[in-house]
Formats: structure tokens, sequence, C-alpha cells
């Protein structure tokens, strides 16, 4: 913006004053020009003056125009002056020395100078008045002790946000013996720090402990950590992007957006991004919400190639498909992302993927509804727990305890134990040694055991949950191949044809009355949405494990399969590989791979993040660049195989953190705050930035710009 043809295209008086400053702190345009001028000496003997950028750094005012091959004034080119050196330019390099001097010397050129120089500062006069520099003085030191509270404040905050400790309080009034953690905090601070407390108890304006402070602080954090994390983003090679309902936890329809990629420092990471609230979970909403993040983060002119997966959870993935919606989610993501697969992530478990699936239909909803209530009555609470241990070791000696966990699925724990369970509500009820709320929440659990509708789900469930486990496990293996995952989804689909088959067949398992006989459910109806529960797994595992290329081509880079693959190379897999990625080398890929696996040292490495941590460390990017590249593709795709290293747990940090936050604003920043310590620590000059930030909002009143 500073040559001069755009100058003379659009003067700089006719430019907003950012664009003025710009201009200023660019300076003048002094390219390299060929601009050279025939002559003769005493008529006779010819030569060529030549232009030279030595005069640029004789004379800092001087640019030039290489479409015009003329030199001009900069400052005059700016305020107006001489018309040779604004306008028409100077190309005749006879006496240009001469021309240069008088040209400097005059008032025009000096005035312009001067003028340029103090464009965006205090006035000339203010700065020759020794009362104004008084001012000046003060005032600075007014906002060197402003700044240094804020930053003080900004600690606290970040503190508290690490922690995840709420930032407010149920009992906020001043003299409350139970104030909030960051009022104490900020006390604390002061009680140490004596520049602190006397701010604290001398400032009128800025205090930094009011709630709108804190709220405005919180956004300013925000944009700091997010402007560092779209940074990275755009400058990394590949991204994965997770996206997860947190409604279970929340009680706001919104989504968890995470990105995982390969940071500048070689290191795999996952980023918590936002929250996004959303009208409801239909894909309309969710698709509409995550695409305007993704445009957001990478613009027209980025790589959107870059983005070669994305994962979400059942919830999203079951609202298409119960809609009847052929251009779901992730086909709307991937007509605009075309390397954007979409893969089955690690963080997703699939029992509670085919749950969150099964639930969008409301009466399978109400049966999950009701099997909650199970966990929730033993897990915090060991008396309840013990009675039922007595129970199941009475009867069976050589049963291990009964344990609520993701291990085991709780629709088969109340399958396998439904009779002890049943005697266990018994005891608690009538032995009066349990609360009231223990007897009145036992009881109304005994009822849902002797509910027919629930039962009739809970044998759907447990037939289907025992081929959701042996479909996990198969494509949990190292050694897998695309017909062993096509045959393991084949075998799902049949094996929940089965079950649909069979479904009549319930009902001769049911009791005759049912616990809730205004609300019972005929056989017929429970049969029609039993089949439909199967009708839509097979839909989604088919759509969940449509693309599987990547599990494939990871298997390359399995270290255990190293010493097998030397003596049979994988071709298969490296066909897949090509398919699936096909910008890399097919020559050199297999050229590298065929090293590695010829290298016994290799076959020790804990996994691909130490295979790739070795190449990196030890400079060898050049040497195995396609080995690099099919790395960095692999680590940064959330694979069902994931190795333990690669794997995080961010989503399930984000619902832990849902689960132990109060409702507060600021829910995105504090988030950040306490699922990206270490981000934070990493972004450089952090609390100084989000001053800056915070000092640029408007109508602040109290001081924390320089003068």
């Amino acid at each position: 913006m500073n040559a001069v043809q755009e100058l003379l295209c659009k003067p700089f008086l006719g430019r907003t004053y950012e664009e003025k400053l710009q201009l200023k702190s660019l300076g003048p345009h002094q390219p390299d020009m060929k601009l050279e001028q025939l002559s003769t000496m005493d008529g006779t003997k010819a030569y060529t003056r030549r232009f030279t950028t030595g005069w640029y750094t004789k004379k800092k005012w001087l640019c030039g125009c290489p479409l015009r091959k003329a030199l001009f004034c900069f400052p005059c080119l700016l305020f107006g002056g001489d018309s040779n050196w604004t306008e028409k330019g100077v190309n005749d390099l006879k006496h240009l020395s001469e021309k240069i001097k008088k040209h400097e010397t005059s008032k025009f050129h000096l005035n312009n100078s001067l003028k340029l120089v103090m464009f965006g500062r205090v006035r000339i006069a203010a700065q020759l008045d020794e009362r104004y520099r008084v001012q000046i003085s003060k005032h600075n030191e007014e906002v060197d002790k402003n700044r240094y509270t804020l930053s003080k404040i900004i600690d606290c905050i970040r503190f508290c946000g690490a922690f995840e400790l709420a930032l407010r309080a149920q009992d906020e009034v001043d003299c409350s013996s139970n104030p909030e953690i960051f009022s104490g905090l900020v006390d604390f601070v002061s009680s140490i720090d004596s520049a602190m407390e006397t701010h604290l108890r001398t400032a009128t304006v800025f205090k930094g402990s009011s709630r709108t402070i804190q709220r405005e602080l919180l956004d300013c954090m925000l944009d700091i950590i997010r402007e560092f994390i779209v940074q990275q983003l755009r400058r990394t090679e590949y991204v994965a992007v997770l996206v997860d309902n947190t409604s279970d936890v929340s009680p706001k329809t919104q989504s968890a957006v995470v990105f995982r990629y390969i940071d500048e420092k070689s290191k795999l990471v996952e980023r918590f991004y936002c929250f996004t609230c959303l009208l409801d979970t239909r894909t309309e909403s969710i698709t509409t919400a995550l695409l305007v993040h993704l445009h957001t983060i990478f613009p027209e002119q980025c790589n959107k190639e870059k983005i070669i997966a994305q994962s979400y959870d059942g919830t999203y993935d079951g609202a298409s498909v119960m809609h009847g919606e052929s251009g779901g989610l992730q086909h709307q993501v991937i007509a605009m992302y075309t390397n954007a697969h979409y893969v089955h992530g690690y963080a997703h478990q699939l029992t509670l993927i085919v749950q969150q699936v099964a639930s969008k239909i409301p009466q399978v909803r109400s049966f999950f509804c009701d099997l909650s209530g199970f966990p929730s009555f033993f897990i915090p609470f060991p008396k309840r727990t013990k009675v039922l241990e007595d129970i199941v070791t009475r009867r069976f000696p050589d049963r291990a305890s009964v344990r609520w966990d993701l291990n085991s699925p709780t629709v088969n724990i109340v399958y396998v134990y439904r009779e002890d369970l049943f005697e266990c509500f018994k005891t608690v009820e009538h032995c009066g040694h349990f609360e009231s709320t223990a007897i009145c929440e036992a009881r109304g659990l005994i009822r849902v055991l002797g509910d027919r509708e629930f039962l009739f789900f809970l044998f759907l469930f447990h037939d289907i949950m025992a081929h959701v486990d042996t479909l996990y496990s198969q494509v949990q293996k190292e050694d897998i191949d695309t017909l062993s995952i096509h045959r393991a989804t084949a075998d799902f689909v049949s094996s929940i044809y089965g079950v649909r088959g069979s479904v009549e067949q319930f009902g001769s398992r049911l009791p005759e009355n049912s616990m809730f006989p205004s609300q019972q459910m005929d056989i017929k109806t429970l049969n029609q949405v039993a089949k439909e529960v199967c009708d839509i797994l097979v839909v989604h595992i088919k759509g969940r494990f449509a693309f599987t290329k990547h599990l494939v081509s990871a298997k390359l880079l399995k270290c255990k399969l190293f010493e097998s693959h030397d003596k049979s190379f994988p071709v298969d897999a490296m066909t897949d590989a090509l398919e699936t990625y096909p910008t890399l080398n097919k020559e050199r890929l297999l050229t590298e791979l065929s090293l590695i696996y010829s290298r016994s040292e290799f076959r020790h490495a804990s996994g691909m993040v130490a295979l790739f941590k070795f190449f990196v460390e030890n400079d060898l990017q050049e040497e195995f660049s396609e080995t690099l590249t099919l790395l960095r593709i692999l680590l940064t795709t959330p694979m069902i195989t994931a190795e333990p290293e690669c794997c995080f747990s961010t989503l399930k940090n984000i619902k832990t953190f849902l689960r132990n936050t109060v409702n507060q604003d600021g829910l995105n920043a504090l988030a950040m705050l306490s699922l990206d310590k270490q981000l934070i620590q990493d972004i450089p000059d952090f609390n100084k930035r989000t001053i800056e930030k915070f000092a640029g909002l408007e109508n602040r009143q109290a001081m924390f710009m320089y003068k």
C-alpha cells in the first residue's frame, strides 16, 4: 500500500486514520529500479548513468516507482509539494545530487517531513509544555499501578479457572461468612502485596473485583487464547475436528468443538475451542454453527484441504438418521472440506453411541432414563452398595462385587443382577436403617423392575449390546485390514437383523401385569419400536464405519508389526493409504518404509508418537519426508484404535468440567482456563496482551493506556 503508484491512485489525505498510520509505519517504498541514462562527455565519449540503491541509504525520504521509472519524495507525496517530486517524478539522472540537495532544503520538504514525523503523536505545543510533561508522567505512573493491579486480578482469575473454582458464590454480600473464592483470593493477594493492598484501599474508579470487570477480562482472555489457537491451526499441516453434545451434563442445548493437530513444536495436541449454543439437535442447527466456526478459522484464502477428519457423537449422527436427512452433518461438512473423512473417534464409546442413537425414539429415551437411576442409587452411597454385595455374595459366593462403571454397561448389570437388585431394594425399603430418600428411591426402582415396557427394552438392549461389544473388539485389533472391518460390520448387521427377527419372543418373558398399568404399551407396539431401533442402528453403524481406510493405513506404522512387514510388505495397506491420501509419493514412501522395517531398532518404538518424535528430534524430516507426512495424518486422525499415548481425554474432561462448574457467565473462557493450562503458559506475554485488549474496550474510565 506504500507503493508510489498506489499513493497516486489513492492519495494519503483521502485515506482513513488507521490506513495513514499504517502507511507511516511502512515508510517509503524503495524498489531496486533499472533506471539508466545515456550521456556523452565533451560531446564525443559516450557513457551510461545508472541509479543505484545506495541513494536510499543516503536519503531515507527517497522512494521509487518501477512503472514510471522515476524517483519521488515520500513526505511530499503524502502531504503535497513540488510536482516534480510528487506527480511527475524525477528521472533525469544528470545533476541528480544537486536536485536532491535543492529539494531537501526547501521549505515544503522540511514542513512535510515534520508533518510526517508528528502524525499520530501529541501536538508539538503540548510536548513543549513542561506542565503537560508532568501530567503525562503522572498519568503513566497511574497506568503502571492500574496495570499491575489488573495483572494480579488476571492471575486470580486464571487460578480459579485452572482449578475449576467458581468465580461467584451463593452468598455474595460483602459481610458474608461464605464469600466467593475469587474475592477471597484477591484479599489474600493484597495481604501479601502492599501495592495491591494500597490500590484496593484507595482506588475510587477501578478496583477490579466487580462482576463487569470479571466478565470483560474473561472475554479478553478468551479472545487472546482463541487468536493463538487460530494461528496454530492455520500454520499446521493437518487438522481434525471433534464435536460432542454436552446436553447430558448441562441444562443447555450446546456442543463442544475441539481441534486435534500437531503444533509448531511438533507436539500432538487437542484444543478445546468453544461451546456452541444450539436451538435444537437437528442437523441444520448443528451444521450451521460448525460451518460458521470453520469458515472463521479457515477463510477462503486458507487451505481447506488440511481438515482431514471429522468426528461426532451419536446424538448428532442419530439426529440425521431419525429425521431421514440424506445430507447429514458429515456430508455437508465434506462438501466444503473435501478431505474431512468421517471417522469413529476413540473418545466415542460404541455402547454409548448406540444408546444415544436409539434414544432418539421417545420410548427408548424413557428406558435409558429409568436405567440411569440404578447406578445413581448406589455409586455415591457405600452403605447401599454393601447391601447389594452382601446379597450377591450370599447367593453366589464366588462372584465378584458389582461395579457400576463404563467397563460394564449398566444394561448388562441390571439384566444379570435384576433379581438381586429387587431383593436389595426390598431390604432397603423394610430394614429401617435407611433415610427416607433412599426408601423412596428404592420403591421407585422396584416398580421399574416390574414394568413390562422396561423389561422388554432391557431384554432387547442386552442382546444388542453383546453384538456391539463384539464389533468394538474386532475393530480395535492391531493387525486389521479392510476385509476384516467390512466382515465385522457385516456380521454386526446380520446379528442385529437376527435380534430384529426375534423381538416377538421377548413378550413371552414379560410379567402379565405391569407396575404402571395405566401407561402399559401393548406388545405389538413394543415389537414395532424394537424393530425400528434395530433398523436405525444398522443404518448408523454402516455410516459410522463406511470409511475405515485410515485404520488400515495405520497398520503401516504399527511398530509391533514391523518385523512381519519386513518379511512380507503390507501391499494392501499401502494401496489403501495411497488411495486415501493421494498426495503421498508411492516410490519414496515404499523406500522409506522398507528401510524402517528392516532396521530392528524401530521395532522397539512405543508407538507412532515416539516414531514421529525420533524423526523430528534427529532432523530427518527431509530424508523421511513421506513417512513424516503419513505420521502427521495418522496422528491427527482420532482413530478408534489409537495408541494410549495418542489418546486424549479432552471431550471427557469437558464433560467433567461442566459437571463441576456452576452456571455462571464466561463459561467458554473458564473452560479454556481449565482445559488448556499449558497452552496459556505457552502464549507469550499473556497477561500483557489481555491488559492491552481490556484497555482498548470502549467506555473505559480508569487509565490503562500510556501517553
